[in-house]
């Protein structure tokens, strides 16, 4: 495998996969890699374009062929993975790779690809926003909102092994400094 990789990681509810719909409509070299996943298809989502869905029995003879670069079992029988075959696709086409994964997903990929990897973390502003823009949502129920939360508090602690980490206490700042930090990766000044 060969070529650079844009990896943006953070906990759920810090408004990740808002900054990467937003940079995609401004750095056209970018693709987004469609991560696999095993949780439920949610309203809206569409297979194939936000996830591809997978049986647990599915993405576990996945992993057994070894067709994921990376995966992680997020919750209990919730699987997240990137298959090898997507990031291939995207390289034949001339593009660049931009990940939305969580945080071990992100520092994986990281660790595989090295230089050629820029590893964003996203950080809300604190563990308060993020609760109340995960209850925002709608999607969660008490339970997993209380799971998610303290996931969140524990994946706070990976940020500094990140290359960069951007604070999203306000949206558009997040943005721009992200595609700024991407901007400079794809095109290095010498």
């Amino acid at each position: 495998m060969s070529g650079k990789v844009v990896i943006l990681s953070a906990p759920s509810g810090a408004g990740k996969t808002s900054i990467v719909k937003h940079i995609l409509n401004f750095l056209p070299e970018l693709t987004f890699s469609t991560s696999a996943t095993t949780r439920s298809q949610r309203e809206g989502e569409v297979d194939g374009k936000d996830y591809h869905f997978m049986s647990v029995d599915d993405f576990k003879k996945g992993v057994e062929n070894h067709d994921f670069l990376e995966w992680e079992e997020v919750y209990e029988n919730q699987f997240y993975g990137t298959l090898k075959s997507e990031i291939e696709k995207i390289w034949n086409s001339g593009k660049t790779v931009i990940f939305d994964v969580d945080v071990k997903g992100g520092l994986n990929i990281k660790n595989y690809f090295g230089d050629n990897a820029i590893a964003i973390f996203i950080e809300p502003p604190t563990i308060e926003e993020l609760s109340r823009r995960l209850r925002k949502r709608g999607t969660e129920s008490e339970d997993s909102l209380k799971k998610r939360v303290e996931k969140a508090e524990y994946e706070l602690t990976f940020a500094p092994r990140f290359d960069k980490v951007v604070l999203n206490d306000n949206l558009e700042t997040a943005r721009q400094e992200v595609i700024d930090v991407v901007r400079d990766f794809l095109n290095p000044k010498q």
